[in-house]
């Protein structure tokens, strides 16, 4: 009922997705194989201390996507629960590392779960929930293109999400710009002329997401990297905050791979160490949500550091 069928996560000849190479299919392919692998973890009930051992087999490259799974496994449960508790276990857990990919597989969850059963799964740290959004937004992409990313539809809100439902959408947008780097085989000029189809006050919160994918899954060689930071132009502070965004996921979980440092290198011009203490030392001393919420005021930390 809630697993994705394999063949959702296979690339070729899926209505509004462009078609690639072998290379960058597969490698892409790897990453929804892998998240599978993780939330059939979740589904089918492992003991919280019992999911490292399964998900630390995986290849190191791909194992956050894993983490990123087992956590929609987990918050599905939760959702059919009168007593949700196996995410909180989990961050607190075996994904502490992961903390992150975990809230952005609960919101993959949001997008199968009835939304009267959103409350139990819409999680509380004020910050991270944002991800969740984030997450709700690639799997709409990912499973309904051509209502998300070729009609560039949105819904009227989110029900029980408890924060602005304008913001609302900037996040959700962030996780379509994720999905997008997919639907275009990782191709730069593909996902560049992609984004130009959505309504320009939403190309930023795009850029974002594509530069996050880009560095994150994989797919593109150094020419590709380039080509996208400069096909970004005005946004290119947005694919920079998404690289860096992405650079802090692998750096705290000790999953870099030499395309991670090739990546950050090329959007950010730096280490992916160095990357991800830019995000530590932006996201201190946020705000309370206010009439720009914390989440966005860390964003646009990361921002103007790129301006």
């Amino acid at each position: 009922m809630f697993m994705p069928r394999p063949s959702e996560v296979e690339m070729a000849g899926k209505p509004g997705w462009q078609p690639t190479g072998d290379e960058q299919r597969r490698q892409l392919e790897l990453v929804g194989e892998n998240f599978l692998i993780g939330l059939r973890v979740g589904l089918k009930g492992t003991p919280t201390g019992e999911i490292a051992k399964q998900l630390e087999q995986l290849d190191r490259q791909f194992r956050g996507f894993a983490y990123e799974g087992c956590a929609m496994g987990l918050a599905v449960a939760d959702s059919l629960s009168p007593r949700p508790r196996r995410v909180s276990e989990y961050i607190a857990g075996p994904a502490g590392q992961h903390v992150y990919m975990a809230h952005i597989g609960v919101g993959w969850a949001l997008a199968r779960v009835p939304r009267i059963r959103w409350r139990a799964v819409v999680p509380t740290h004020r910050i991270h929930r944002c991800l969740a959004l984030d997450g709700l937004g690639f799997h709409q992409a990912f499973f309904h293109t051509v209502r998300y990313v070729t009609q560039a539809w949105r819904p009227a809100d989110y029900p029980a999400w408890p924060g602005d439902r304008d913001y609302a959408h900037r996040v959700v947008d962030q996780g379509i710009g994720r999905a997008l780097w997919f639907v275009n085989g990782a191709q730069p000029r593909a996902v560049a002329a992609c984004i130009a189809g959505f309504p320009q006050s939403r190309h930023a919160d795009l850029w974002s997401g594509t530069g996050l994918a880009s560095v994150y899954a994989g797919g593109v060689d150094a020419g590709g990297l380039v080509t996208l930071r400069d096909l970004s132009g005005q946004y290119y502070p947005h694919l920079a905050q998404g690289a860096v965004f992405a650079a802090k996921t692998r750096h705290m979980t000790g999953l870099v791979s030499p395309h991670t440092e090739l990546a950050v290198k090329t959007h950010c011009g730096a280490t992916v160490a160095e990357a991800a203490a830019l995000m530590d030392s932006t996201g201190q001393d946020l705000p309370p949500d206010g009439a720009v919420p914390a989440f966005e005021v860390w964003r646009s930390r990361i921002h103007e550091h790129f301006r």
